[in-house]
């Protein structure tokens, strides 16, 4: 078991690496686009294309490799004001959708990327479904993430409490 703490902390460490890259590149391209746009009067549009793509890959990486359970933002106004047992039978029936609606999703959400590879982007030429493959290991990892928390739920781990004298509670 110490071994794969291990592991899995080396991994997040690296997703994290892979975030500080993505959020690199699109730091630079976007003071590319600047120089370009207003020093050189050339507005360039592998730039603009670059960010989004970048801001894309972030985002869906974050949140599916870096941000923890603990720091996603959510309303918890009423788990906040349940008893214990009703705040796990809440976190259950949560999992238990997440789950169903993202496995549901998949085959529709493979057909549409696979089926991108018929579209390139308009000025790096990258097929659109190497763009649009980051959703898939989105999916497939929040899957995962709520399979652990619904594990862990069955299992006698109840969810955090909000606490609002936390600097991170939201509250």
């Amino acid at each position: 078991m110490h071994f794969m703490l291990k592991a899995a902390a080396w991994l997040r460490r690296r997703a994290e690496n892979v975030l500080a890259a993505l959020l690199g590149v699109m730091f630079a391209a976007f003071m590319v686009q600047i120089v370009f746009r207003y020093f050189f009067n050339f507005p360039t549009g592998w730039t603009t294309e670059l960010t989004l793509i970048t801001w894309l890959w972030l985002v869906l990486w974050g949140a599916a490799f870096v941000v923890r359970e603990s720091e996603e933002i959510r309303i918890d106004l009423v788990p906040s004001m349940v008893s214990r047992r009703t705040r796990v039978i809440m976190a259950l029936i949560a999992c238990v959708a997440i789950i169903v609606l993202y496995v549901i999703s998949l085959p529709a959400t493979w057909s549409y990327v696979t089926f991108m590879k018929v579209e390139k982007s308009s000025y790096l030429k990258i097929p659109m479904n190497w763009l649009y493959s980051i959703y898939l290991v989105f999916v497939v990892a929040i899957v995962v993430r709520y399979l652990w928390l619904l594990w862990d739920l069955l299992h006698g781990k109840e969810p955090e409490t909000p606490d609002p004298t936390k600097t991170a509670s939201g509250l």
